[in-house]
């Protein structure tokens, strides 16, 4: 359930770039993603059925992320979140995992992400797009109190869906 909560969170709060990336409607990001529930590093019975990722452009230099997901139980969740494009921490709201979000996109095909908690680092998430802009990864790190690392880094896997 704690990767099905950090896929939520992580995509609730993809929601600010750097101000010298491209704008958010010319990033192969825009748009809608599904995770590869077979090949998330959790046993079967307890992966989500789907989760989808959305990320738009909401106009006036802001981006607004959807995430909807179907948990293995069946129970769907819905989450909506909107931010400037500025670079600047973003609050976050409704995770367990996390109450802030910076995030850096150094290239139009790459995000970067930090996710905190109370004043200390939760994870961080690198998504690059592929190529031909039909696959996305997510790279993760988790931090243990006072910012130790939790070892191994996890990959999960996107395919557009639009």
């Amino acid at each position: 359930m704690k990767i099905v909560f950090a896929i939520v969170l992580a995509a609730f709060s993809v929601l600010s770039g750097s101000a010298l990336a491209s704008s958010p409607g010319a990033s192969p990001l825009v748009g809608s993603w599904a995770v590869d529930v077979s090949r998330l590093p959790i046993p079967p019975l307890a992966r989500p059925k789907g989760v989808t990722i959305t990320f738009a452009d909401a106009g006036g230099g802001a981006w607004t992320t959807r995430v909807d997901i179907v948990d293995a139980g069946g129970v769907e969740s819905h989450a909506v979140g909107t931010a400037a494009l500025d670079g600047n921490p973003t609050p976050v709201t409704g995770s367990a995992e996390a109450d802030m979000a910076a995030v850096e996109m150094p290239v139009p095909n790459v995000l970067v992400l930090l996710l905190g908690k109370g004043g200390s680092p939760a994870s961080t998430r690198i998504y690059a797009v592929a190529p031909d802009g039909k696959t996305m990864i997510e790279t993760v790190v988790y931090f243990w109190d006072r910012g130790k690392p939790i070892p191994p880094m996890r990959t999960n896997y996107f395919r557009r869906v639009r």
